[in-house]
């Protein structure tokens, strides 16, 4: 019952401010389409997202999890013609889906799209000049969190925004471990 009642507060707030363009309507079909797990955020998730990178004045964002590009598509928006997002994607096929959608959506001067496990990619921030961000997003795999978090202080400066995905969901974030 929680969960029917959260998804239905959830449509209910998308339909008054998080309504999807043709671009983010596309994205959401070509996760099924290729047989990508359909874990994207919600429409009003991602506004909140675009609305907390207006709010910090984001220039550089990064995201540690692309899926299909969805929540990068709501975050680029968000952006100055000079801003840049950063995505890091383990899944090769994720990546190619999400970096069409990303040129669907218009944003291809914007969004960079890196793929490999983010645990190694990570470290290649701080050489190639992209450090700091503005904001940071984490919603990837969920064991490495802790180290996601690490390397998203490392790579942020005094004023960054940090956002994590799905750390209370469940209560997990109560266990100790």
């Amino acid at each position: 019952m929680n969960q029917q009642l959260f998804e239905a507060v959830d449509n209910y707030i998308c339909t008054l401010v998080a309504t999807e363009d043709e671009a983010l309507k596309a994205t959401i079909e070509s996760i099924e389409a290729n047989g990508i797990p359909q874990i994207s955020i919600s429409a009003s998730q991602g506004k909140f997202l675009q609305v907390l990178a207006k709010l910090c004045n984001a220039k550089r964002i990064l995201e540690i999890g692309t899926l299909a590009g969805y929540s990068t598509i709501w975050m680029a928006r968000a952006l100055p013609k000079d801003g840049k997002l950063i995505s890091l994607e383990y899944e090769p096929l994720h990546a190619k889906v999400a970096a069409e959608n990303i040129k669907h959506a218009g944003l291809e001067n914007i969004v960079e799209i890196r793929t490999g496990a983010a645990l190694n990619l990570l470290p290649e921030l701080t050489k190639d000049g992209n450090a700091p961000f503005d904001m940071i997003f984490i919603d990837d795999d969920k064991p490495p969190y802790a180290e996601y978090f690490e390397w998203a202080l490392k790579l942020s400066r005094q004023g960054t925004l940090i956002v994590a995905d799905n750390v209370i969901r469940e209560g997990k974030v109560l266990n100790e471990n």
